[in-house]
């Protein structure tokens, strides 16, 4: 196999090894690291020998994710505040042509989830990930993470039980959700309080992550009558110089706030029985680097 050809088969495979290890690690730079780590291996690897490039590739990516995320839990319990994922911009374009597809791959990437996989051990944030979000084989994740299939089985079932547990449980409609984020926006930044009040469920929560860098709540906030200061207060504080856009990360809609064309706020919200059930603000910059230049 030539250099050529292996990098022509590496690049085929990129979009599935950086979904998998961006939804272990929860951080696009992380993710990135690894996948290129995974081509590091790739490259010295006896190619001949490879049989099935997809399965060894996502081997790879899988163990080099799980050691990382072992690492980066002892980092994450010292966090200042409350740990948020990374935003990514989500676009998964005319290759899933499938409705259904498209709502699993944007479920799994959606805040609420990846929030939750953060209380998963490596190894069941794993299985789930392979299982769940892109379907593999239980034989094909036993052997990237060299247990047995029962093993693997019984490791799914419980990551699958505990997600179900503890995500919510809305069947919101694509359209809706948009509709409610541009009246939050609406309402946040030229309506008055009630406005802001009346959407919002009566135990709204609201969970903000500056990482020590930014100004955000370092608990997170219930009711909505806190919920609804406080936004009020963020939006009217947000510098009128700036540019507010509405951009499709994680799966859905999400307002954010650009100075100087770069991002400086993001705020995402869940949206059930027609009002806002929970409203994320992300605001540490080192997590908002990686959104488009505007």
């Amino acid at each position: 196999m030539t250099v050529d050809v292996a990098t022509e088969i590496f690049e085929e495979h990129r979009p599935v090894l950086t979904g998998v290890a961006y939804r272990m690690l929860g951080r696009v730079a992380d993710a990135e690291d690894v996948v290129q780590e995974a081509w590091l291996k790739w490259s010295a690897a006896a190619r001949e020998d490879v049989r099935e490039p997809r399965a060894f590739l996502v081997r790879i990516t899988t163990r080099l994710a799980i050691d990382r995320l072992r690492h980066l839990r002892s980092r994450r319990e010292t966090y200042p505040g409350v740990w948020l994922p990374e935003p990514l911009v989500t676009d998964f374009g005319p290759t899933l042509p499938d409705t259904a597809e498209r709502a699993v791959l944007a479920d799994s990437v959606s805040l609420a989830v990846l929030v939750v996989l953060e209380s998963l051990s490596p190894l069941e944030r794993a299985v789930f990930v392979l299982r769940e979000a892109f379907g593999f084989p239980y034989a094909e994740i036993a052997a990237a993470l060299d247990r047995t299939e029962a093993a693997v089985r019984q490791l799914a079932g419980r990551a699958r039980r505990h997600v179900e547990e503890r995500k919510p449980r809305y069947d919101v409609d694509p359209a809706e959700r948009r509709d409610l984020t541009e009246r939050f926006l609406a309402a946040a930044s030229g309506g008055g309080i009630e406005q802001l009040l009346s959407l919002l469920a009566p135990d709204v929560r609201l969970v903000s992550d500056g990482g020590g860098r930014a100004k955000a709540a370092r608990r997170v906030i219930g009711t909505a009558g806190k919920v609804g200061r406080f936004l009020f207060a963020v939006a009217g504080a947000l510098d009128p110089g700036g540019e507010i856009r509405v951009m499709e990360l994680n799966g859905g809609p999400a307002v954010v706030h650009f100075i100087g064309g770069k991002a400086d706020t993001v705020f995402q919200i869940e949206v059930g029985q027609g009002v806002i059930q929970c409203a994320y603000i992300i605001r540490n910059p080192d997590k908002l680097s990686g959104l488009p230049v505007v």
